[in-house]
């Protein structure tokens, strides 16, 4: 390796560990903020909210949940042309899942995966990319649904959602264009990274739209009527139809930087419940009993782990 080389190496291994610290920092500065807001009281009333039968049920919807990501990633997995027995995918997942939730980030899980089947298939960049087209796939669905239900229900959102409808039909134009262009042959490297996006677009997921959109839908219902369990649980007594588009408002932030699924969702989960009226403190309750059947539910791929490890 070249000094130049070694030099761009370094200062990309700095740069991720800086946004790894910095995801670390913003996750753990979210949770001071709400001890201080609201104090200690909702994360341990959260906590002593689970009882059985809410673990029960939320495990029982991680198998639904978890077979369809797992069916979803078979499908775009196939459409890139590589073979993916889905009870393999399902262990997979199931393994990636509880990586993402007991380490910081939350996407641990989903890299390991990629290399794991990369390496099955004797392609590791080509399993990292059907990984990230099944998230993709998966975020796309739920954003396109987030904001329907937005546009339809009342949210403390609802007056900037024809904005983000626009925004997102224009998005979405604007991958259908691109997917069906084919550039030249040759040229750059960038012009042939770009026809490789567009070919796997179109094979892995506009040619298997269908089963994508119905698997990717099938999960965000999943993970809303789980969190629908957890504010019941913590004593939310707010009608269904306002506790919905709050839960899909809770999901979409998770997204953002965390510990382990730790620190956005409480954030956003308090705001969204102070502005609808419930109460920050009932926000709070719930998303730490919502963690909390997530972190259980995902306990399969622990075993998964630990069998996988012993078998070498």
């Amino acid at each position: 390796m070249t000094a130049t080389a070694a030099a761009v190496a370094r200062t990309g291994t700095g740069r991720r560990s800086a946004w790894r610290w910095t995801q670390l920092a913003l996750a753990a500065g979210t949770l001071a903020v709400l001890v201080w807001h609201v104090g200690i009281g909702p994360f341990v009333d959260g906590l002593r909210a689970v009882d059985a039968a809410a673990l029960a049920a939320a495990a029982g919807i991680a198998m639904v949940t978890t077979s369809c990501c797992a069916w979803r990633w078979r499908i775009v997995a196939g459409g890139l042309g590589a073979d993916l027995p889905l009870r393999a995918a399902i262990a997979s997942y199931y393994r990636s899942l509880f990586l993402n939730v007991a380490l910081p980030g939350g996407v641990l899980g989903d890299v390991h995966r990629g290399i794991s089947h990369g390496r099955d298939t004797r392609d590791v960049g080509r399993g990292l990319r059907a990984v990230a087209w099944e998230r993709s796939a998966g975020q796309a669905v739920q954003l396109v649904l987030t904001v329907a239900v937005l546009l339809a229900l009342p949210s403390p959102v609802r007056s900037a959602m024809p904005a983000a409808a626009v925004v997102l039909l224009a998005l979405a134009a604007a991958v259908a264009l691109g997917a069906r262009r084919r550039p030249a042959d040759g040229g750059s490297r960038w012009a042939r990274w770009r026809a490789a996006g567009s070919h796997e677009l179109r094979t892995g997921l506009l040619a298997r739209w269908p089963a994508v959109a119905l698997a990717s839908a099938l999960v965000v219902a999943g993970h809303a009527t789980t969190f629908l369990i957890a504010a019941r649980s913590a004593g939310v007594t707010a009608p269904i139809d306002e506790l919905v588009p709050l839960a899909l408002i809770v999901l979409a932030g998770a997204a953002l930087p965390n510990i382990g699924g730790w620190g956005p969702r409480e954030g956003v989960t308090a705001w969204a419940f102070s502005a609808a009226g419930i109460g920050a403190a009932a926000g709070v309750a719930t998303a730490v009993a919502y963690g909390v059947m997530v972190l259980v539910a995902a306990l399969p791929g622990a075993a998964v782990l630990a069998v996988r490890r012993r078998g070498g």
